[in-house]
């Protein structure tokens, strides 16, 4: 059997570059160069049909160690919770009062990007808050 070397995380969404560019500021992602043959972004788009401009976008990790995060444009909208979502671990190696600094002090970061706080879970020990993204996507501050 052979062994998996790279995982693709994919979003279904509606505004896919706008997701993505979203997702590049929660995680310090960047955008990829754009497809061999064009100097920009927006020269490849212009060079695709009407129907499939803005179709798809991404964003990598720029030290290659985490995946890349694919958004494809669906024409439903977001309709029940995720299966899947995303942790994003600030808080690792963190208890009590100091672990949830740390959550709170990325949740103040993101909201005014767009993300919405939806619950905080402490114990008094462990924290987790969670939030949405932009178009409704659950993900959780760990």
């Amino acid at each position: 059997m052979a062994t998996i070397r790279q995982v693709q995380v994919t979003f279904d969404c509606a505004e896919p570059e706008r997701l993505a560019r979203f997702w590049c500021e929660v995680l310090g992602y960047v955008v990829p160069p754009p497809p061999e043959g064009f100097a920009t972004w927006d020269a490849y788009k212009g060079s695709q049909p009407p129907e499939e401009r803005d179709a798809w976008f991404a964003c990598v990790d720029p030290s290659g160690a985490g995946p890349r995060l694919y958004f494809q444009r669906v024409p439903e909208g977001k309709a029940v919770k995720n299966r899947v979502h995303l942790d994003v671990r600030v808080g690792t190696g963190l208890v009590g009062e100091e672990r949830l600094a740390a959550l709170e002090a990325e949740c103040a970061r993101l909201v005014p990007l767009g993300a919405v706080r939806e619950r905080l879970l402490y114990d008094g020990h462990d924290a987790c808050i969670v939030m949405q993204d932009i178009e409704g996507n659950e993900f959780c501050l760990d």
